[in-house]
C-alpha cells in the first residue's frame, strides 16, 4: 500500500512538473522577449525570425545558415568606464606587483598601482599594449585561462559595485535564447582577447569556446617538462575589430551571418558583411541611452564610439537601433 501511495505521489509531481513545463514554454513561445518593451524594436526582431524560419515564407533560411554574431563589450554587456578586459588586467598589475618591485617606478605600472587610471589612460596605445604583454603573455594557455577563471568569478565594478559577469544585458540573454531556440547557431565576434572570454561565454551566455571569435596573440607550441603547451607570446596576432570582424567572421565561421548585433563604429563593418548576404538579413544595434540604469554615450566617447556616421547609415540601411532608455524593461538578470 505504502508503495502504491508512493508512485501516485511520483506520478502527480511528475505530471505537475510536466504541465508547468509545458505552460513556461507557451508563455514563451507567445512572448519570447520579455524584458524587451512592446514596439517597433522588439516587433522588428520577430517579424525577422518569423520570416527565416517559417518554410512557406520566400525569406525562408535552412536551420544550416541561420548564423548570427554579436559583439560583446557594450553588445551583451556593459563596457563604461573603460573594457573589462582592461579592468582583468589592471587587476593582474596588482597581485604581479610583488614580483616586480621595479613597477613601483616604472611607467604605466606605477600608475596602475597607485589607482591613477587618467594616467594609464594618458599613456596611450603604447601604454596599454606593455600592460597586455606584462599581463597576457609569458605564461601557457592553461595558465592564463585559471587567472581568467579566477578573476571573473570575483572581480566587481568599481562603481556598481556588480560582478563584471552580472553586468549583462538581461534583454540581450532572452535574444540569443529566442535565436537558439528558432535553430540559429549563436557566436561571439568581438574586438575583446579571445582567450579572454572562451572560458566564460557558454556559463554566461551559452555559447562555446569554438563559437567565439576575437582578438589573439601569438603563441608557440613548447615542451616544458616532457609536456606540450601553448605559450602566449606578447605579440599581437590579430585584431577583431572593424575590418577585422569580417575577416575574422571568414575565417573562424566561413558562413556570413544572416543576423548581427553590435553597438559602436567597431561594428560597422561587421553589419555591412552581413547586409552583403543575398537573403534577408537583421542587422542592430545597441545604442546606450540610459544614463540612469547603465550610461548614455555616443559620438564623444572613446569607449563604445557611436558616431552620428554610424547612426546615418543605420538609418540609411534600415538597420534596427535599440534605444535602451525606452526598448529595454530591465538591463540586469539581477532586475
Amino acid at each position: 500500500m505504502l508503495k502504491k501511495s508512493r508512485s501516485i505521489i511520483f506520478l502527480l509531481l511528475s505530471l505537475l512538473l510536466f504541465f508547468s513545463c509545458t505552460e513556461q514554454k507557451m508563455q514563451n513561445s507567445s512572448n519570447p522577449l520579455p524584458s524587451w518593451n512592446e514596439g517597433k524594436t522588439k516587433q522588428s526582431i520577430i517579424d525577422f525570425v518569423n520570416e527565416v524560419t517559417d518554410p512557406n515564407s520566400p525569406g525562408f533560411v535552412e536551420p544550416k545558415d541561420r548564423i548570427a554574431t554579436f559583439d560583446n563589450d557594450g553588445t551583451l554587456w556593459s563596457e563604461q568606464p573603460f573594457y573589462f578586459q582592461l579592468a582583468f588586467a589592471l587587476d593582474r598589475v596588482k597581485a604581479m606587483s610583488p614580483d616586480h618591485p621595479e613597477w613601483k617606478n616604472t611607467q604605466p605600472f606605477k600608475d596602475v598601482l597607485e589607482n591613477n587610471l587618467k594616467g594609464v589612460m594618458e599613456s596611450g596605445m603604447k601604454g596599454l599594449m606593455e600592460i597586455i604583454a606584462a599581463t597576457h603573455a609569458g605564461m601557457t594557455t592553461d595558465e592564463f585561462e585559471k587567472f581568467v577563471i579566477a578573476w571573473i568569478d570575483t572581480a566587481k565594478h568599481p562603481t556598481k559595485h556588480m560582478l563584471y559577469k552580472d553586468m549583462v544585458f538581461q534583454p540581450m540573454l532572452e535574444l540569443l535564447e529566442y535565436l537558439r531556440e528558432n535553430e540559429f547557431k549563436t557566436f561571439i565576434v568581438s574586438g575583446g582577447g579571445i582567450e579572454f572570454m572562451r572560458p566564460w561565454t557558454e556559463s554566461v551566455y551559452g555559447i562555446p569556446p569554438e563559437q567565439v571569435v576575437g582578438s589573439s596573440i601569438v603563441t608557440k607550441f613548447e615542451m616544458v617538462n616532457g609536456k606540450p603547451v601553448l605559450m602566449r607570446l606578447p605579440k599581437i596576432n590579430f585584431i577583431d575589430d572593424k575590418e577585422g570582424k569580417p575577416v575574422g567572421i571568414n575565417s573562424h565561421i566561413g558562413k556570413k551571418p544572416i543576423f548581427a548585433f553590435g553597438n559602436s563604429d567597431g561594428d560597422r563593418q561587421m553589419l555591412e558583411w552581413t547586409q552583403s548576404n543575398s537573403g534577408k538579413t537583421f542587422k542592430g544595434l545597441v545604442h546606450h541611452t540610459d544614463e540612469e540604469r547603465e550610461w548614455a554615450y555616443g559620438p564623444d566617447s572613446k569607449i563604445g564610439t557611436f558616431s552620428n556616421s554610424l547612426m546615418d547609415e543605420a538609418k540609411s540601411s534600415g538597420w534596427t537601433v535599440v534605444d535602451m532608455k525606452n526598448d529595454w524593461k530591465v538591463i540586469y538578470p539581477e532586475n
